[in-house]
């Protein structure tokens, strides 16, 4: 499974646009098939943006470009929307008869199909296909006068997860939607406020973490000055924050939703131990979102913990495979198992979840190739049974193993001596704030929005 997307803005800093690189280079787990950067002067918005890496997409001359003292910056990872259309890349950068706009967005909304048809019925001609472009149309179409008064007017209508970060010739503003689906924190470098998906691109930059943007708060800074709104109409919302973000998204250095990553990672680890105990010799990750939970695990059972399969780096998602014969080399050239480690070993191998199944059965078959005697999989979190139409992307109900076969069927599947995953109660408890706070959409089908079905039958098609 995979992030939608990273966001990063900067007010009144010299150096916004470099400061805007550094961030989204902290943000690049969070996407990465694009990655752009806008900054404004007071009179004109210039921006940079391409497929790839931030550290391939900028260049000294870019970034050169890009002068102003505000700044947003985005990285992509794409389902809403053709990951191949340059007019998909964010920040997307338009001219209206006010001046310009820029705008950044994390998250995916559940009616932008049905807003995106009466907007084009309406007279609205769209350039790419991303639910973040409708964004822009209900902001320049709104017939209110004031620009806030227009955005507002945009943002009652949206429904689904949106962490925004809008820029015009002279203003920055931080929106979270009322759900609180994504992250969003603000910081301060130097008097220049900053916002950032992660604490993690703060530290990286010297920055020092504030506060999270609150669900359904619109923070404004003009001239120097910030003030607090609400979004209309959000007062009665759920709080509706995406457990997921502590189980695989988030880096673990980050801190979001008010808690570290880490220490609530660890925390699962810990009570998949209580939970599911089982005699072993060695505790052993699938990294990199595997590691903290197996620390926790063994630290709660006493077993001991060993980095025995390796990483590699440097392996994008576009590996190729040229023949059938050699599907399972894209799992081996991804991790490699350490044979001493694993020789007549009795296993636990910790993962964050298990989605399909098929990469699963291939790492419990290279531990038994590399020796392992047992092989016993434990999942930091809960069977993952429904799909995601708030910011991640996820397969469809039919595709998730756990929808329909039970945990001693999957079992069997990816050939383990034995599978347990965390429960939902504990992964609750371990993340803090009690139920309320979260959405467990993709472990229990308790959707805190209403999905159009129109939305469904789109996710089906992609």
């Amino acid at each position: 499974m995979k992030e939608y997307c990273g966001i990063f803005g900067i007010y009144n800093n010299p150096n916004a646009a470099y400061y805007t690189y550094l961030g989204l280079y902290a943000l690049q787990h969070r996407g990465q098939e694009s990655a752009g950067i806008a900054a404004t002067n007071g009179r004109r918005i210039t921006y940079y943006r391409d497929f790839g890496l931030v550290s391939s997409v900028f260049k000294d001359e870019n970034l050169r470009k890009l002068t102003g003292h505000v700044a947003v910056g985005h990285n992509r990872y794409s389902t809403s929307g053709a990951s191949d259309s340059p007019d998909n890349i964010q920040p997307i950068v338009v001219s209206y008869k006010y001046g310009q706009m820029a705008i950044a967005h994390n998250g995916n909304l559940v009616n932008a199909l049905e807003l995106r048809e009466k907007l084009e019925e309406e007279g609205s001609i769209f350039r790419g296909t991303s639910d973040s472009e409708v964004i822009v149309h209900l902001i320049v179409k709104s017939k209110k006068k004031r620009f806030l008064e227009k955005l507002m007017d945009a943002l009652s209508q949206l429904k689904g997860a949106y962490s925004l970060l809008v820029m015009t010739n002279k203003k920055l503003i931080a929106i979270r939607d009322p759900w609180g689906f994504r992250p969003l924190c603000m910081g301060e470098l130097d008097g220049s406020p900053v916002f950032a998906s992660e604490t993690c691109a703060f530290d990286l930059i010297g920055a020092k973490y504030i506060r999270d943007v609150e669900p359904g708060e619109v923070i404004l800074i003009e001239n120097g000055q910030m003030k607090s709104y609400r979004i209309p109409g959000s007062e009665g919302a759920r709080k509706s924050q995406c457990i997921f973000e502590f189980v695989y998204f988030a880096r673990p250095d980050s801190k979001i939703f008010g808690k570290s990553v880490y220490e609530v990672r660890k925390e699962f680890g810990r009570r998949l131990a209580r939970e599911n105990p089982v005699e072993a010799d060695v505790v052993v990750p699938v990294p990199d979102s595997g590691v903290v939970p197996a620390l926790g695990y063994s630290q709660e059972s006493g077993i001991p913990f060993e980095l025995a399969l390796i990483r590699n780096h440097y392996v994008g998602r576009t590996f190729i495979k040229p023949q059938q014969k050699m599907r399972d080399i894209g799992v081996k050239v991804k991790l490699n198992p350490v044979p001493e480690l694993l020789k007549e070993k009795r296993v636990i191998v910790i993962d964050d979840s298990i989605v399909r199944g098929t990469t699963s059965r291939k790492i419990v078959r290279m531990l038994r190739e590399a020796g392992a005697k047992e092989v016993h999989v434990r999942i930091s979190s809960p069977p993952t049974k429904w799909p995601c139409y708030f910011g991640i992307d996820t397969p469809t109900r039919e595709q998730l193993i756990a929808s329909s076969h039970s945990v001693e069927e999957i079992c069997r599947y990816i050939e383990a001596d034995s599978l347990g995953y965390l429960s939902l109660e504990g992964m609750i408890e371990a993340a803090g704030g009690g139920r309320e706070n979260y959405c467990t959409a993709c472990f229990d089908g308790d959707y805190p929005i209403e999905v159009p079905e129109s939305i469904v039958i789109q996710a089906k098609k992609e």
